[in-house]
């Protein structure tokens, strides 16, 4: 919304509310419903704000957004490449070969350690979504529909 430098009532009008039920929004205080989240994504297109929404709709288990980092897409590309080694060198350590019963309390820690990088490198690699979106004018989400057209194509989605 201030990106694109538009009022409360703008932002109502495009998630189809009063502007003063954007300000709730905005403050914490209402929730967005599954419409005013959907119409203000799809117009905004904007990667924070579909992290957000799915944030909301998950409960917290997706893809924080970061706030207190440097965003520029160079500072995230290099931040991703280093996240992504520490998943290759965990993954080393890891014996992910084994089952569950199979494994004792170090190896647990050490897929453990590999679970948590692996998330680590998701929060990294969507950052750099967002910011190659954003720097470059790709939609987000109509990259999104590609990537899900192509899973389709593979048979790998329905």
């Amino acid at each position: 919304m201030q990106r694109q430098g538009h009022t409360l009532a703008q932002a109502g009008r495009i998630a189809n509310v009063d502007g003063s039920q954007v300000g709730k929004i905005i403050k914490g205080s209402r929730k967005a419903t599954d419409p005013v989240m959907r119409a203000a994504a799809e117009h905004y297109d904007d990667g924070q704000l579909f992290l957000a929404a799915a944030a909301e709709v998950t409960g917290g288990a997706f893809t924080p957004w970061l706030d207190n980092v440097d965003l520029h897409r160079a500072s995230v590309l290099f931040k991703t490449i280093e996240e992504m080694q520490e998943v290759l060198d965990a993954s080393k350590q890891a014996a992910i070969t084994k089952t569950n019963a199979q494994i004792n309390e170090t190896e647990r820690q050490q897929i453990k350690r590999l679970l948590m990088e692996t998330v680590e490198a998701i929060t990294a690699l969507t950052h750099l979504a967002a910011a190659i979106c954003k720097e470059y004018s790709f939609s987000w989400l109509g990259t999104w529909k590609e990537h899900r057209a192509e899973l389709r194509a593979k048979n790998y989605v329905k």
